[in-house]
């Protein structure tokens, strides 16, 4: 009688792949799983993951990958940003996991490209030293800070890398928050990314953008500050003249709206802005508050009209009050819609320019289009 053979093994590699992927899987599958909850993205269950099985079949795995691509088609960057930089469970090691994730999908798609930007942004910003200021952080101590997601980099930049100095030379010459928003240096930070197409994943690209991303945000953070003082200013010039009330239609407050009130939601807002570009800033109302300031002391435009929003000023209350029981004054859903709103208005980082300023290469060579 013929003995029988044993059956074939895996081979080592598949094995090593399978354990990897699943441990990637593992990590990333809480992370989701609360991003799923708290956006209410309705996506099936992986039991396996669910369950926390130690040692899947290939099967599981797969399934796995799949639910973990389903989630990365369902979350909008957005969200992503939202939720970590208001989340306290996801630590540097996360941040890498989801970075490793990330740069290892293929395709690759403008949505993961943007989410790759955040992340590398994040992650450096977390730990970067608080008294790091603009001229320390130079390719060099960026590269540094990235080593364990991209390694060792080569620091000679190419020449088409250089668009983006001029882009943070432009966004440091803007006086307002508005200038910044609308002047179209947002719109070439943005085409800079678009048109690196696949080289934006070079590690050296990686790291440039990465630095342009922090020192962008810093001068969104001292743009915020210096329009907040702006309108504390203006607020005060205007108690000076005995006026109570000023127009503020279009920061979707009320026509009639109280300067005491203003103040102390300025106030608050400057709490808030104290984490560096964090989300949920509402950075229109914050522009066209300013405007409506600017309008009563007769250095601008008369306030635009339109009716009153309940859910935003009720917003703009409970953050005036901070407590649980401001934020009642509007309906659950209403808050929590607006407050989605702005983070995603504030969150979008480089991509909230209306202006249609046209992508200027100047003398610089540039990467083809994708």
């Amino acid at each position: 009688m013929t003995p029988s053979l044993p059956e074939p093994s895996q081979p080592e590699s598949t094995t090593q792949d399978l354990a990897a992927g699943w441990a990637s899987a593992r990590r990333l599958h809480p992370i989701y799983a609360e991003l799923a909850r708290e956006f209410v993205i309705d996506v099936p269950v992986c039991a396996d993951l669910d369950a926390q099985v130690e040692t899947p079949g290939p099967e599981s795995v797969e399934q796995a990958r799949q639910w973990l691509n389903d989630m990365d088609d369902k979350i909008q960057v957005h969200q992503l940003r939202q939720f970590l930089q208001t989340s306290s469970m996801v630590d540097a090691d996360g941040l890498v996991a989801l970075l490793q994730h990330f740069l290892t999908k293929t395709p690759r798609t403008d949505s993961a490209r943007d989410k790759i930007d955040f992340l590398l942004v994040q992650y450096f910003s977390q730990g970067a030293p608080t008294d790091l200021d603009d001229n320390g952080a130079d390719l060099a101590y960026v590269a540094q800070g990235l080593e364990a997601v991209v390694g060792k980099v080569e620091l000679k930049a190419p020449v088409w890398l250089n668009a983006l100095d001029r882009v943070l030379d432009a966004a440091r010459r803007c006086h307002s928050l508005d200038e910044l928003l609308h002047g179209g240096v947002l719109e070439q930070g943005r085409k800079a990314k678009a048109q690196a197409g696949d080289l934006f994943y070079l590690p050296i690209a990686l790291v440039a953008f990465t630095r342009f991303g922090y020192l962008m945000r810093r001068v969104f953070f001292r743009l915020m500050l210096a329009d907040l003082n702006n309108i504390l200013d203006g607020l005060g010039q205007l108690e000076e003249k005995g006026v109570e009330t000023i127009d503020c239609r279009r920061a979707q407050f009320s026509d009639k709206e109280p300067i005491i009130r203003l103040r102390m939601i300025c106030q608050s807002w400057k709490v808030m802005f104290q984490a560096e570009y964090s989300s949920g800033q509402p950075l229109r109302m914050l522009v066209d508050l300013r405007a409506s300031v600017d309008a009563a002391l007769g250095k601008g435009s008369a306030a635009g009209g339109g009716g009153v929003t309940a859910a935003p000023r009720a917003f703009a209350a409970a953050a005036s009050a901070g407590s649980k029981a401001a934020v009642s004054q509007a309906s659950h859903g209403e808050v929590e819609e607006n407050k989605v709103k702005f983070a995603a208005e504030a969150s979008t980082e480089f991509e909230i320019s209306a202006g249609s300023q046209e992508w200027n290469p100047d003398a610089d060579s540039q990467p083809g289009k994708k």
